[in-house]
């Protein structure tokens, strides 16, 4: 079979006003092509229904993908009013495909009369719930109302990140007196005044990016300071000025329940755990709780070493949430001989890239070729072609690591164009991942914390589920899975980081080329746990926020602090700040596709612990797993149930005491 790739896209070609129309022209030209399979004379078949309404749509997709990708990455104030009008067409336009009778009655007939297999088989039962759960079987009034729930919310998703952005790009921490950086490492100190420089300002700056503000959390000895970038970090979204998301938090969260009572669910995270591994809320309350029960204690010891340490070496008797960072920081050092800034020249991002490349060489015999002559959508960005052994090529590879005004914070995997077979030719994807990296100074490149070399690895695992789906529907390729089970190749991805034979690959001094000392792997190792079951009780407290928006009937006389404060209370061993607020910039669920689903997080952990110990009984380069691991997983896409392909990985269903043991809670 032909292995096409087409070219990359032409970012040039199109100005805003070019995205709008193309994406106008997408709607009329997936009218027609739906049109044509409504029309079709012939009986109503798989072929001519719903292979054919899975080819349909894809001048819509390359261009609608490519916008709300540069949305997110290379964004300003018209693309944002932009997206709030295209964000609307697009949902209604999406409903006018799942509410059409005639379209859903052909979907029907093929369902009730055709027996498949495989794939053809996935793509026919997830196309009809597809339809039928999104209301498919509803009465003209209440299909009439689901539209007009959905325009909203396409709309208000938009504008709940457009806050979040402004409101972080609003804010910095100007600072003239070096004294008051007492504590950062130079190289912070550095990136400080070279944002200071960039903004014509004297002195040191800092913002809420993430390489600005977590080393200062860390490592400004000045609590004060401390305090304030973090009270500002958690004000996002949430301070009485244009960019407030407490009403836009209530009212999507109000809306989806409405729309989930529409179509027939109890609460929204009902309709949505309908097409999870996990189910039903039950399933993911019950889970939350299991890991509450063993991390609870951890956490408690843990907090109680930490205040003793902070009373013990600056005398603070009363720990507030800007000082755990900081002696966090300390204790790690104290305790395992750590130092995190010291282990950052071994990191300097190219070559992590470089080791990131050669361990998918020597795991999956793929090939990673800079292209230097396509053009990209902002100079940072790189692209690659890969190819596998043969020199077939697989995909294109974006990249986009650095932190900007036009881009939101965070880290992510994305797709230009999916994979797909047609007549015999294998149509390759073209994939991104985004990041928000530390940047190089003038004195040196790129270098990494270690936690951004395992966001790094993480968002490869994730590029990898793309670059490697080889599924004949578009519908079913690459992260096309179920949303708890897309976090298990990134996730596994991380533990290669930990390892002595991979990071001989790639950690190496910037300067000297020395190899990582093995002490410092050993440390890093021996510290992967550190203050586990605090870190394991914060990502169940963001689960649970995230289950109770959507399984809680909500007042409206609730603000959403007081929700926030008592659905996270039996998780929170610090006082709450009370002029914080992380549900209004919590973009994962209100933005982002995680709703209902950050418990996805832990829930892969359990897949992915218990997979790499697999590699670790035979070996982390093994050809032989790896290839499972390719066959099973990675190129299958949603192509079968999930727990069914991780059984065909593993040989057996995932055990929970992987994870528990490789975090330390047993």
């Amino acid at each position: 079979m032909k292995s096409i790739l087409s070219a990359p896209f032409a970012f040039s070609a199109y100005q805003l006003e070019d995205y709008i129309s193309e994406i106008e022209s997408g709607i009329a030209l997936n009218k027609e092509e739906i049109k044509a399979i409504k029309e079709n004379p012939e009986a109503p078949n798989f072929n001519n229904t719903i292979a054919a309404l899975d080819r349909s749509g894809q001048h819509l997709a390359k261009f609608s993908s490519a916008f709300f990708n540069l949305n997110a990455s290379n964004t300003n104030e018209k693309w944002q009013e932009a997206a709030q009008q295209i964000a609307p067409k697009l949902s209604n336009f999406s409903n006018d495909i799942i509410l059409d009778q005639e379209l859903f009655e052909r979907i029907q007939s093929v369902y009730n009369t055709e027996a498949l297999a495989g794939e053809a088989q996935m793509l026919l039962e997830k196309t009809f719930k597809k339809f039928t759960n999104n209301g498919a079987l509803l009465r003209d009034h209440q299909k009439e109302e689901l539209r007009k729930v959905d325009e909203k919310l396409s709309m208000l998703s938009v504008k709940f990140g457009s806050n979040v952005l402004a409101d972080s790009n609003a804010y910095e921490l100007h600072i003239q007196e070096e004294a008051k950086l007492e504590g950062l490492p130079q190289s912070a100190i550095d990136a400080a005044k070279l944002t200071a420089e960039q903004r014509e300002k004297e002195g040191f700056v800092f913002t809420l990016d993430y390489p600005s503000y977590l080393p200062f959390m860390r490592y400004c000895k000045d609590r004060n300071l401390r305090k304030e970038l973090n009270m500002a970090f958690g004000q996002k979204g949430f301070q009485q000025n244009e960019y407030n998301n407490e009403k836009t938090v209530k009212e999507i969260v109000e809306l989806r329940a409405q729309r989930a009572k529409i179509l027939g669910f109890e609460t929204y995270a009902d309709f949505i755990l309908d097409e999870r591994m996990a189910n039903t809320p039950k399933t993911v309350f019950d889970f939350i709780d299991e890991l509450y029960k063993k991390a609870l204690p951890a956490a408690g010891r843990e907090l109680k070493e930490l205040k003793e340490f902070a009373a013990a070496r600056e005398g603070i008797e009363d720990l507030k949430k800007w000082d755990v960072a900081y002696f966090s920081e300390q204790l790690k050092a104290e305790k395992f001989d750590i130092d995190r800034e010291k282990l950052r020249v071994y990191f300097s991002l190219d070559r992590v890239l470089d080791g990131v490349f050669d361990i998918c060489n020597r795991l999956f015999e793929l090939e990673f070729k800079p292209l230097t002559d396509v053009e990209v959508y902002h100079p940072e960005v790189r692209i690659f072609e890969v190819a596998d052994k043969k020199g077939e090529p697989l995909a294109y590879l974006y990249t986009d690591f650095h932190p900007r005004a036009s881009k939101r914070n965070g880290a992510w995997m994305t797709s230009y164009k999916s994979q797909f077979i047609k007549e015999g030719q294998n149509h390759r994807p073209h994939v991104s991942i985004v990041c928000n990296f530390s940047k190089a100074t003038e004195t040196q490149p790129a270098l990494l914390q270690f936690e951004e070399v395992l966001t790094l690895f993480h968002e490869f695992g994730h590029a990898l589920h793309g670059i490697l789906a080889n599924t004949k529907y578009s519908s079913l390729s690459g992260t096309s899975v179920s949303w708890d089970f897309v976090e298990l190749p990134s996730q596994l991805f991380e533990n290669w980081c930990y390892q002595e034979e991979a990071l001989n690959l790639f950690a190496k001094h910037f300067e000297t080329d020395e190899v990582i000392p093995i002490e410092d792997i050993r440390k890093l190792k021996q510290a992967a746990n550190f203050q586990e079951g605090m870190a394991t009780l914060r990502q169940l407290s963001f689960a649970t926020l995230d289950m109770a928006w959507h399984t809680t009937s909500i007042d409206s006389a609730t603000s959403v602090k007081a929700f926030e404060t008592a659905k996270m209370q039996a998780f929170e061993l610090l006082e709450a700040t009370e002029e914080t607020c992380m549900s209004t910039a919590f973009s994962h669920i209100f933005q982002g596709g995680y709703a209902a689903g950050y418990y996805s997080y832990k829930w892969a952990e359990v897949l992915d612990a218990d997979a790499f110990e697999y590699f670790e009984e035979k070996g982390i380069f093994d050809t032989q797993i790896a290839a499972k691991l390719k066959d099973f997983i990675l190129s299958k896409g949603g192509t079968e149930d999930p727990m069914e392909l991780y059984t065909k990985f593993r040989g057996r269903k995932p055990k929970v005491d992987a994870l528990l043991k490789r975090a330390g809670l047993v």
